[in-house]
């Protein structure tokens, strides 16, 4: 029996594809983000605009995991690239906050939850975590694809 490990990159890089592709939908067309009333109506357009951004990028990635054809290793780095360009940015935009008045959360947005483990801080924000899983998960998908 063999262990395909193509398979188990494109499984690592479409939960990664989601991540960024999927669950922006559900975690910003709503209340905290695009329909929040207290958001100027031109952040709500950015914020739209991101999200159809990353679906639009999203299906493109999911076609480049599942596509059959050549170059299927070559068309997962590519994802792994897509996916990287997008946690950077996260990241980038998470510490350059200072510089343009930034917050990794509002109010009335989605709060920081009690930390599963309290070894770093005893809160934890939701977006850096759920994008720190993200990374692991994208590093699992390059050693899968490496292997």
């Amino acid at each position: 029996m063999s262990f395909d490990h193509v398979l188990v990159a494109r499984i690592f890089f479409t939960l990664m594809t989601a991540g960024w592709a999927v669950l922006t939908v559900v975690a910003d067309f709503n209340k905290t983000h695009a329909t929040n009333p207290k958001w100027t109506p031109h952040a709500r357009f950015h914020v739209v605009w991101q999200i159809l951004s990353y679906v639009g990028f999203g299906f493109l990635a999911f076609a480049l995991i599942w596509w059959p054809g050549p170059l299927a290793i070559e068309r997962l780095y590519l994802v792994a690239l897509m996916g990287a360009i997008v946690y950077a940015a996260f990241f980038a935009a998470l510490i350059a906050m200072p510089i343009y008045g930034g917050a990794a959360y509002d109010k009335n947005g989605y709060q920081p939850f009690k930390a599963p483990v309290p070894i770093i801080a005893k809160k934890w924000d939701a977006n850096i975590t759920a994008f720190s899983i993200q990374l692991v998960i994208l590093a699992g998908g390059i050693v899968a694809t490496m292997s």
